[in-house]
């Protein structure tokens, strides 16, 4: 071979090179450089679906806080049919689920572990209020005895506490002293005092107990769950740092999406909320694309937002004319719903972060 057809394949050869990497630079970057999850931050897409029964068991007891605050009798909240909307919407949940993720045992196990346990609380607690309850109302006036005045502070202190921490962890001792160090033994309405005395104590003594049992039987196991998620969010904005403290910038792709970690629970709601109005787009939230659920509480004439399908509604049983929509609705159209809640005045209630 001569010299010359040497330098001409050779030239040849790294024309052939710089087309190549020219082609492959012009590739989208959607296709080459697309963000995602690492393995270890995604969780399956059945969680969003499974979270529901369980945050119910948040929802319920807001209700009954909201009922005591009120100063309307703790007799007139709807503890039966409270569990059995627990149980129908975890029937729905199962059927939405069945036969297109695996089946997740431990997660069902929970559920069902917390429902029984709530089903034998609300039980005890409806037929006691009824039956017993119901009668020293009579004697007085709501909220007219300290010991019903502490009940309804530890109503609405105990939902704030679940909100963003597992109820097992709440501290049941510390009310239970205060009923009886710091309330007066002796005073007006003395049968609905006593009454209530009796009530809260029990209530309180057994709740204490078994929280102490399932924080261990957990514990020993059950991984402690992540606390954040992670996220690809599409036109983050600069300094947004500021507004939401715990969030954080892991990656800043080539495009305009980043890789960020979020709080998970009741924060993910409110952090989500923000980015949305902030002209933020999730694009992908725990390694997941599809759907997401989101529960908003609304009149039951409004309209439903056309970019979500309504798989539960539940009526607010203590709120006439209205109703709780758990809605599935695309990842990528969740920024979609959360302003569009905002400006109807009815702010989404949960979003369901798997």
């Amino acid at each position: 071979m001569t010299l010359a057809r040497m330098k001409s394949l050779r030239s040849r050869l790294l024309a052939a090179i710089v087309l190549l990497a020219c082609a492959t630079a012009a590739l989208p970057q959607s296709r080459t450089d697309a963000l995602t999850a690492l393995e270890k931050d995604r969780r399956g897409a059945d969680q969003t679906y499974l979270t529901f029964p369980e945050w119910f068991l948040v929802f319920s007891p807001d209700e009954y806080a909201n009922v005591l605050q009120a100063s309307q009798p703790a007799s007139t909240f709807p503890f039966f049919s409270h569990v059995g909307q627990f149980w129908g919407a975890y029937r729905q949940i199962i059927g939405a689920t069945q036969g297109k993720y695996p089946f997740n045992g431990e997660y069902h196990t929970m559920i069902v572990v917390i429902g029984v346990s709530t089903t034998v609380e609300y039980a005890i607690k409806g037929a006691y209020e009824t039956l017993v309850g119901r009668l020293t109302e009579l004697t007085s006036s709501p909220n007219a005895t300290p010991e019903d005045r502490l009940a309804t502070e530890q109503a609405r202190a105990y939902v704030d506490f679940i909100r963003v921490r597992p109820w097992y962890e709440f501290d049941f001792v510390t009310p239970l002293k205060t009923l009886w160090t710091q309330t007066p033994w002796w005073g007006h309405d003395a049968l609905r005092k006593w009454e209530r005395r009796y009530a809260l104590t029990s209530e309180w003594i057994v709740k204490a107990g078994y929280a102490a049992l399932i924080k261990q039987a957990t514990r020993s196991t059950f991984e402690a769950p992540r606390a954040t998620t992670v996220a690809v969010v599409e036109g983050l904005p600069d300094g947004i740092e500021g507004k939401l403290p715990e969030l954080r910038r892991l990656y800043q792709g080539s495009g305009r999406q980043a890789l960020v970690e979020v709080p998970r629970y009741q924060a993910f709601t409110d952090y989500a909320t923000t980015l949305s109005q902030g002209g933020s787009r999730f694009v992908e939230i725990a390694g997941n694309r599809g759907l997401i659920l989101v529960s908003v509480v609304a009149p039951v004439a409004q309209p439903v937002h056309p970019d979500a399908h309504v798989l539960i509604r539940q009526p607010i049983l203590t709120r006439a004319g209205f109703e709780r929509r758990v809605l599935e609705v695309p990842v990528a159209r969740l920024d979609a719903l959360l302003t569009s809640q905002i400006a109807s005045g009815e702010p989404v209630e949960h979003v369901f972060d798997y």
